[in-house]
């Protein structure tokens, strides 16, 4: 579904992310892990286009987005979350989600103001895929909350929502399990499985090492901007070179 190859970010002298290649099999749920500054944040940076590559291609589903728009790239189905979700905290979460789809807008503005049929229409659309997307996430039931007023885990969820609502068929998830309590990452996992499951391919960045052994038919392995491993969880946990780098001691939370 996507291929990455030689992909090369450099700032000044550094070399964020160094001539990285890997791919990803439609249907998979493959991580990308390392230490900070390893060159996570920056590789989701560049397959989404928010950065351009010094160097290097990528290509989604045989078409080269290399430089496109971000917008573009999201219309073409590839969708990222953040770390940190900018919301309207007075809005409730089913007005968000239901915002969220302004990719699919395809009403005039004097529709909209002047509440045209088509208008109405799209609108009641937009309203019943963001009660599916709730639905899907387990979250029907905070709804009408404000969303100002949602605890950590419930913005994490709102977060991937928001991304659901541009109906994504690769998506990117950017530490999706960070700051939540064991039950919180547990339905996290799930979630993501489901997402899964509903014909969606997914590629996360997380630092939760129990986690992503659980979650990853696959891993990718950065440390300072290359990478140095791809194989199978199984494997990542017995390559030498991974746990000089990035495993070691935690070793024993993983229960090695």
């Amino acid at each position: 579904m996507l291929s990455v190859a030689n992909l090369t970010k450099r700032f000044g002298g550094l070399a964020a992310v160094d001539a990285v290649s890997f791919e990803v099999t439609e249907g998979e749920i493959l991580s990308v892990i390392g230490p900070n500054g390893a060159g996570k944040s920056t590789l989701f940076k560049l397959i989404t286009s928010f950065e351009q590559p010094t160097e290097g291609r990528i290509t989604f589903k045989g078409d080269d987005i290399t430089n496109l728009a971000p917008y573009t790239v999201a219309r073409k189905g590839i969708v990222r979350t953040f770390q940190e979700n900018t919301i309207f905290k007075e809005m409730t979460i089913l007005e968000t989600v239901v915002l969220a789809h302004h990719q699919q807008c395809r009403v005039t503005i004097p529709g909209m103001i002047f509440r045209s049929a088509a208008s109405c229409r799209e609108e009641q659309g937009f309203t019943k895929s963001a009660i599916e997307i709730l639905e899907l996430l387990g979250m029907e039931g905070v709804a009408h909350e404000r969303a100002g007023s949602l605890p950590h885990g419930h913005l994490r969820e709102l977060g991937i929502a928001i991304a659901l609502a541009a109906r994504p068929v690769l998506l990117l998830l950017d530490e999706p399990f960070a700051g939540l309590n064991p039950d919180e990452t547990r339905r996290g996992i799930e979630q993501v499985r489901r997402l899964r499951d509903t014909g969606m391919t997914v590629v996360l960045v997380e630092h939760d090492m129990a986690a992503v052994m659980t979650i990853s038919d696959r891993i990718v392995v950065l440390n300072f901007g290359q990478m140095i491993a791809d194989g199978t969880p199984e494997q990542i946990q017995q390559d030498e070179a991974v746990i000089e780098a990035y495993l070691g001691a935690a070793d024993q939370e993983l229960g090695l």
